[in-house]
């Protein structure tokens, strides 16, 4: 244990975000998002009986999103005909402006087109979350 830390955050997942440097990214996935198959290239952590807004409330609070791009984070937009709207994403643009980040600067993403970026990740982290669309990409910035 540390203070300091959320005890959320595994050690594993810590020594990542530590790692990781500016222009980095990272994905909190959903259960349904294929991280093994996408992280072939990438660092996978398996956050099983995590959500991804616990998760994200917790390595915002370590980590700044790139200020040097216009859209730090990005999220798996809902493919064309399935009837989902999202709710989760109102959480996260919520955790966004809790933590001094622009909740209004994600990007939507095409979901083959997320799947591609996720690929060149420097890490994925498997969570248990049980909503659909609820993963997001984020970029690392410079810690001042």
């Amino acid at each position: 244990m540390l203070k300091g830390i959320p005890a959320i955050l595994s050690p594993e997942l810590l020594k990542v975000l530590a790692e990781m440097g500016h222009g980095d990214e990272i994905v909190l996935a959903d259960g349904n998002f294929p991280a093994e198959s996408m992280g072939k290239d990438a660092v996978v952590i398996r956050a099983d009986g995590h959500t991804v807004p616990e998760l994200l409330d917790a390595v915002l609070q370590l980590i700044p999103l790139d200020q040097y791009v216009q859209q730090p984070a990005a999220l798996m937009e809902v493919v064309p005909g399935d009837d989902v709207k999202p709710t989760i994403w109102d959480d996260y643009r919520a955790l966004l402006a809790k933590h001094g980040e622009d909740p209004q600067a994600v990007e939507m993403m095409e979901r083959f087109a997320f799947y591609e970026r996720a690929k060149t990740a420097y890490a994925i982290v498997a969570t248990g979350e049980t909503a659909i669309y609820a993963n997001i990409l984020l970029k690392k910035g410079v810690v001042q």
